[in-house]
């Protein structure tokens, strides 16, 4: 049915004026990620569609904010509280722990980060809650300096990740671990990929700079751009024609490292979102065919949408990379890139919600999948052609150990050397820790086919 376009006229005037300031907007999220257990990813971007513009980018702070130190601030609320929550009031907790960030992190002004916080207990139906909050942060307030000496005395608190990821990243890193912890919590710099089919990057950065938007260029990525604020990715000059991609400069080093000739044909698995995907197609438009196998529908439409975008072609394949026999044509590649699942224990500055989504179980589970799309897919490479093996993870079962593992049962594969300043040489492959050159932490060993 068609409508009238007096009701279209007053149906946008009255959303619009329903639109969420940036504390409720907050708040939503917190509960969709910390009740619902949703990802960030997934919860903040359909939020900020009902937010005013002008208070997007606080909801952003205060949601990546909050999941970055939650772990510190928990504890705090335990403190504070004479009792325990209860299940069923984990909205209220989450508006505590929206409460207690803008007082411990933020510029906020005390008293305006109290009264803003108490002011949307009214979303969440519970009226008794107003005066447990207020008085909560109002005790905060005045314990503040003796509490938060307190509560760093225990580890979890001091650098906000549990206690199970502190003992793994101790144990794999017993130089680094607090270096890793540090830029775990730190907000990432917003990271470019130019496509140099279409310039340089010295031109790009020469175009940035007549609009004011600075950056530089990173250390090890070849077509990577460390800006030095963050800001839309609308505005960047030529986005919507492909001329840039926002990725973070680690993920950038896979196309180059699969060094991709003219007319070899490669096979990209577990493709989403498709940065690595694009990248291969603007590094080698003369390639046979690029093959990008992933499992997901709708992440599927978002590889479909970001090569369209920088105008290149690929062969789409919705399929469970774990299984070629449903998908796969029988011919070989020369190249196969397993951006394989894992823990994402190296990009938690990007997504800190992964310190409470993933639990210690979660690692095993994800070794076996590791394992089972090594061996499958395998037997697609060409002989004399190379896989390319790759995580964002820290943790050395998922990587050098996964590779050793796989090469000692398999006669015909050879690890390469990466020689590469990047990073740290491990038993194969290379390692590259949080913050490491202004990169997230990944993990890469090549693999040739004898």
């Amino acid at each position: 049915m068609r409508i009238p376009l007096s009701w279209a006229r007053f149906w946008v005037t009255d959303n619009t004026l329903k639109l969420m300031n940036a504390r409720t907007a907050a708040m939503q999220v917190l509960v969709k990620v910390c009740c619902d257990g949703r990802s960030l990813g997934a919860a903040l971007p359909e939020t900020l569609c009902g937010v005013k513009e002008s208070d997007r980018a606080l909801t952003q702070e205060l949601c990546y904010g909050v999941l970055r130190w939650r772990p510190r601030l928990q504890l705090v609320i335990e403190r504070l509280l004479k009792k325990p929550l209860k299940q069923r009031e984990c909205d209220i907790h989450c508006l505590l722990l929206l409460g207690l960030y803008q007082l411990i992190y933020t510029r906020i002004p005390p008293h305006a980060a109290v009264a803003e916080t108490v002011s949307i207990v009214a979303e969440t139906k519970k009226p008794w809650v107003k005066g447990l909050v207020n008085a909560v942060l109002r005790n905060f307030l005045r314990k503040q300096d003796q509490l938060l000496l307190e509560i760093d005395a225990n580890e979890v608190a001091r650098y906000a990740h549990p206690k199970w990821m502190i003992e793994l990243v101790r144990e794999a890193w017993p130089e680094k671990w607090k270096d890793i912890f540090f830029a775990n919590n730190q907000r990432p710099p917003m990271s470019l990929r130019v496509n140099c089919t279409i310039q340089s990057r010295d031109c790009y950065l020469e175009k940035l700079a007549l609009t004011d938007m600075t950056g530089h260029a990173a250390h090890y990525a070849d077509a990577g751009i460390i800006l030095d604020k963050p800001l839309d990715i609308t505005l960047l000059p030529g986005f919507g024609q492909g001329a840039v991609s926002v990725q973070d400069c680690a993920a950038q080093l896979a196309a180059e490292l699969l060094d991709v000739q003219s007319q070899h044909r490669v096979l990209d698995a577990c493709a989403a979102p498709g940065g690595k995907t694009c990248h291969i197609l603007e590094r080698a438009p003369d390639l046979g065919e690029l093959v990008a196998v992933e499992i997901d529908k709708i992440r599927i439409l978002k590889i479909h949408e970001n090569i369209q975008r920088i105008g290149a072609r690929a062969t789409l394949i919705q399929g469970d990379a774990s299984i070629p026999g449903a998908w796969w044509d029988g011919q070989q590649f020369d190249r196969i890139l397993i951006d394989a699942p894992c823990s994402a224990s190296g990009v938690i500055r990007r997504h800190p919600d992964i310190k409470f989504l993933r639990k210690r179980n979660d690692i095993d589970a994800v070794i076996r999948l590791q394992s089972i799309l090594l061996e499958a897919l395998w037997p697609l490479l060409k002989s004399g052609g190379m896989l390319l093996y790759a995580t964002c993870s820290v943790f050395p079962r998922e990587n050098v150990g996964q590779i050793e593992n796989f090469i000692a049962t398999h006669q015909d594969a050879e690890p390469l050397v990466i020689d590469a300043e990047w990073g740290r040489a491990t038993k194969v492959g290379r390692q590259i820790l949080p913050g490491e050159d202004e990169m997230d932490g990944f993990y890469y060993a090549c693999i040739n086919k004898n």
